[in-house]
């Protein structure tokens, strides 16, 4: 048995379940659920039964796909309903994540705030986002700024961090908010919500088991309720990764849950201090509203294949209006690739089109009645009229415009874009329109890739948007790989890293006639350069300001923390040797942050008979949220640096910029 098996459970239903518990059944709960998971299941309409044994049956009844109430779930064993087996199931299905709906006030003093006891659930460790940290000019570092405070807490000082203000959530009881500030019940939701996730650090992966993700699920029901849909949203995103993580999943990537809980603990944080624009922002909204556009002239680009890891496929197709803004036609259902191969000839789904995707992503469109949601997916309700037009080549306007402004200027607007903090319905898009030379294949620990060099002489690494062989990317690449010295328009994904890299979507066809979707057409040697043709060869692999960076220095504790706990972190010793080479490579807010997250690790008081107290969760999640909002500031800042045709210094202020330029006028001068 699968989660994928398994219909959704609402996460107040799974939190109550646990909660039910005993003592010593929640002890067992975590085997109960790697026992369940190795039982076989049946689905019968909205019932999905799983054989607990020869002789007992567990019963999941999910109508309308979602397992919305405790009764919902029942089990046959002597000792029901105060089994294990009952939220172990809950516990082993992926969690639903419900819409907020409106609660009377009155109603929400009956909501519990978290799990009893959840600090038993720890030993002694795709859109939600943190505090908008400024982004830094490229080739420039955040400076210090005052370290984070968990809600309800007083100031730390003990460390530079980012540039996240301490704050204080406001207590229940407290005077009567301004309409532009948050509630006492929410700041009340936001600071249980902290508790929980700092927990999850404290413990790490291997002791955030089910007790510890009840907590969180049912901090983030409370959250939901009292309308704080995307801190809710994310301590979801925290417990499917927790979950991934444990039982191995190969898809986990501890960046991602260490994403995800940084934007929990840095929204948490942020209730309490918001206010305006800014606190309905970070309150969030349960779902991507469309907006009405009116009438819409629109020309095809390409299009995409969309296989995700939770199974699901299909097509996306990219569009222009006049103005340069783009937008997506999706198709997106259960299926995996092959559903992603076959969509891609089915007729769009907008207005009265005929346009099948491929034909759409060379041909346009005339809407009206267009409603377009905040990431430019256009809406196909009763309302939207959509009749076939007349495209535009890559090179003709309006969409040559794309192609026009400079590669720096396009990945600054696409780092914004896919920034591991953005904030949601923020706008813009993550591909880029170059023109390159195409210099040959280089090799890298991940496989092989296609140098390019683009205008302004900054190369670029190509790589595959997905390796699956039942898709086109990889060998296109391979082809495109043997044709050095080719010019071709493409179009690619920013991919994250201290040199310029995209991921190849599509390209001009090499002998000039119209354009490849390289998820979807396959290129032939016939359609390639005469391989008479002079080829040059491939160049040393391009570098980057941030290519020797020792920032992977921080990154690795901050990856540790969460992995291990905050115990593991504790017993590294003396980390003045790594910290000293940060410094030395002109980070020295990050040797200050990489010391102070050690020493909160290993902080242990004693009381007057020499027992250990409890450990500083609070204090411990503050520095690691400092330390992983200023990694991911800095990567971002090198990134955006690598794209810049003349590479910079990476620096941290004025004065490190001046003493550098006096040094180095210095140095011409001997």
């Amino acid at each position: 048995m699968t989660a994928a098996q398994l219909p959704p459970v609402a996460p107040e239903v799974t939190a109550t379940l646990v909660e039910d518990l005993s003592p010593r059944l929640r002890k067992r709960l975590d085997a109960a659920v790697a026992k369940l998971g190795a039982r076989p299941t049946h689905r019968d309409g909205d019932t999905v039964t799983i054989a607990v044994d020869d002789d007992t049956e567990l019963r999941l009844h999910a109508p309308g796909g979602v397992v919305a109430a405790v009764d919902a779930i029942t089990c046959g064993c002597l000792l029901a309903p105060a089994c294990v087996h009952r939220a172990a199931a809950a516990c082993a299905a992926p969690a639903a994540d419900l819409p907020s709906e409106p609660v009377p006030d009155a109603a929400l003093e009956t909501v519990p705030d978290a799990a009893p006891d959840s600090s038993s659930a720890a030993d002694p460790t795709l859109e939600p986002t943190p505090a908008t940290a400024r982004k830094p000019a490229p080739g420039t570092a955040p400076a210090a700024q005052p370290a984070l405070t968990p809600p309800g807490s007083t100031p730390l000082t003990t460390a530079p961090a980012n540039d996240l203000a301490p704050a204080t959530a406001a207590a229940p009881g407290n005077a009567a908010p301004a309409p532009d500030e948050a509630t006492p019940a929410q700041c009340k939701a936001a600071a249980a919500l902290w508790s929980a996730g700092a927990a999850v650090l404290e413990a790490g992966v291997g002791g955030s088991g089910a007790v510890a993700q009840a907590a969180l699920l049912r901090a983030a029901h409370t959250a939901r309720l009292r309308q704080l849909p995307r801190v809710a949203s994310a301590a979801l995103s925290v417990v499917t990764l927790l979950r991934a993580a444990r039982a191995g999943d190969p898809s986990y990537r501890t960046a991602d849950l260490v994403t995800a809980l940084a934007e929990l603990l840095g929204t948490a944080h942020r209730v309490g201090t918001a206010s305006g624009a800014e606190l309905a922002a970070v309150r969030g909204r349960a779902r991507r509203p469309y907006s009405p556009d009116g009438s819409l002239r629109l020309y095809g680009l390409f299009t995409e294949p969309v296989v995700t890891d939770s199974g699901h496929g299909g097509a996306r197709t990219w569009v222009a209006a006049p103005d340069g803004r783009l937008c997506t036609v999706g198709d997106v259902a259960p299926g995996g690739v092959g559903r992603a191969l076959g969509v891609a000839d089915r007729t769009v789904r907008l207005g009265d089109t005929a346009l099948t995707h491929r034909e759409l992503g060379r041909a346009g469109l005339a809407v009206s009645g267009a409603t377009v949601s905040p990431d430019g997916r256009l809406g196909a309700g009763k309302g939207v009229k959509a009749v076939t037009a007349r495209g535009a080549a890559w090179t003709e306007p309006p969409l040559a415009a794309l192609w026009e402004t400079p590669a720096a200027e396009q990945a600054a607007r696409a780092l914004r874009s896919v920034s591991r903090y953005a904030e949601p319905d923020g706008g813009g898009s993550d591909l880029l329109f170059l023109d390159v030379e195409l210099l040959g294949a280089v090799r890298e620990s991940g496989g092989t890739c296609l140098l390019a060099r683009c205008d302004g002489g900054v190369g670029v690494r190509l790589t595959v948007d997905d390796d699956d062989p039942a898709l086109a990317h990889r060998d296109n690449l391979m082809l495109l790989a043997t044709t050095a010295g080719t010019r071709l328009r493409i179009i690619g994904r920013l991919v994250p890293a201290p040199h310029p890299r995209l991921t190849l979507l599509a390209c001009s066809h090499p002998t000039g006639e119209s354009t490849v979707d390289l998820g979807f057409d396959r290129l032939r040697r016939a359609d390639l350069p005469d391989p008479a043709a002079p080829v040059r060869p491939a160049p040393p692999q391009p570098g980057g300001p941030g290519v020797d960076s020792p920032l992977h220095l921080l990154e690795r504790r901050v990856e540790q923390a969460v992995s291990a706990g905050r115990a593991a972190l504790g017993m590294l010793g003396d980390v003045t040797t790594e910290a000293r080479r940060l410094r030395r490579a002109g980070l020295p807010t990050a040797a200050g942050l990489l010391t102070a997250l050690c020493a909160s690790a290993a902080q242990r008081e004693r009381d007057l008979f020499g027992r250990l107290l409890p450990a500083d969760t609070d204090g411990f999640a503050a520095h690691w949220l400092a330390a992983a909002r200023y990694t991911a500031a800095v990567a971002e800042s090198l990134c955006a640096a690598a794209w810049e045709p003349s590479p910079g210094i990476l620096m941290e202020s004025p004065a490190d910029a001046a003493t550098t330029s006096r040094l180095t006028a210095n140095g011409s001068r001997r």
